[in-house]
């Protein structure tokens, strides 16, 4: 293999070189951006009272989408601005989805940096920087993830945190009744998983192997209805078999469905969910 050298140069001053052709680079080879497998919706979409959004990419896998703004040379105020403006109008209009603003920069200075940290884990936000690199007559585009996005946790996923208590707690807080649908739900992932027990903290019950967590599903009993968190990458297919199954779904959150069971549904139901934990547990396992 031969060793060649690369020199960097500035789109920014390029003769001929711009943002449309950046734009294009990206939008014909959205795997550049190393966001994964992701389809190009629109570029140069037009917002409601506002610009237009430079590109909007859709992941493959999941319901996510990414809102991405360009910026020669160092981003700017005004950047960070469009980049937040944009990718709220657009959660705003397409509940469905998962959105995250990606700002890219040639420059993404320490200052500029500091300011975007400050939003991530409020709103989910990359920010990028981009080389071009150029060897005699090629030139390539580079991206390198200065800022990823914050996952915002939550207390009850955070099992050091997470209080332990017992059977008799959760009857109190649900009901017995509710207790006996739990123990319902939990038959249908011993034919999953035969090793896994029920694990009572102070705010779910999940569960556990040997004392070791494996919540890929988790219960919530409650005085009339059972809540079952379910952890799946959201997925068109299984958002329409809720539907057209009247299964309440409360929203999805943190990766999981969250459902809730009257004690009705818990028997009538129980294929559906035998097969919506099946799909949890194979996730579970490629963690």
């Amino acid at each position: 293999m031969k060793v060649t050298t690369f020199e960097t140069i500035s789109l920014k001053q390029h003769p001929e070189l711009n943002e449309a052709w950046v734009q294009e680079q990206i939008a014909a080879d959205p795997t550049i951006l190393g966001l994964g497998e992701l389809v190009l919706k629109d570029k140069e979409r037009r917002q409601p009272t506002s610009g237009r959004l430079d590109l909007l990419f859709q992941d493959l896998e999941a319901l996510r989408r990414y809102e991405v703004e360009l910026q020669l040379g160092a981003t700017d105020p005004s950047h960070i601005i469009r980049t937040i403006e944009y990718w709220d109008i657009e959660r705003k209009r397409y509940r469905q989805y998962e959105h995250i603003a990606v700002i890219v920069a040639e420059d993404i200075t320490s200052r500029f940096l500091n300011v975007i940290s400050l939003f991530n884990g409020a709103i989910p936000i990359i920010a990028m920087q981009m080389k071009a690199l150029k060897h005699e007559d090629h030139v390539g585009l580079f991206f390198t993830k200065v800022l990823d996005q914050t996952e915002v946790g939550q207390v009850d996923d955070d099992e050091e945190v997470s209080e332990p208590t017992n059977r008799e707690y959760w009857e109190q807080r649900g009901s017995k009744k509710t207790m006996a649908d739990v123990d319902s739900l939990l038959e249908l992932v011993h034919q999953i998983d035969s090793g896994l027990e029920l694990k009572y903290n102070k705010f779910y019950i999940g569960l556990a192997r040997h004392g070791i967590a494996d919540n890929f599903v988790r219960f919530r009993p409650q005085k009339k209805n059972v809540r079952v968190d379910v952890r799946l990458p959201r997925d068109e297919a299984v958002d329409a078999e809720l539907e057209n199954r009247e299964i309440n779904c409360l929203d999805y959150r943190s990766n999981r469905y969250r459902l809730v069971l009257s004690h009705e549904e818990v028997a009538q139901k129980r294929e559906f969910l035998l097969e919506l934990f099946r799909k949890a547990h194979e996730r579970s396992g490629e963690r």
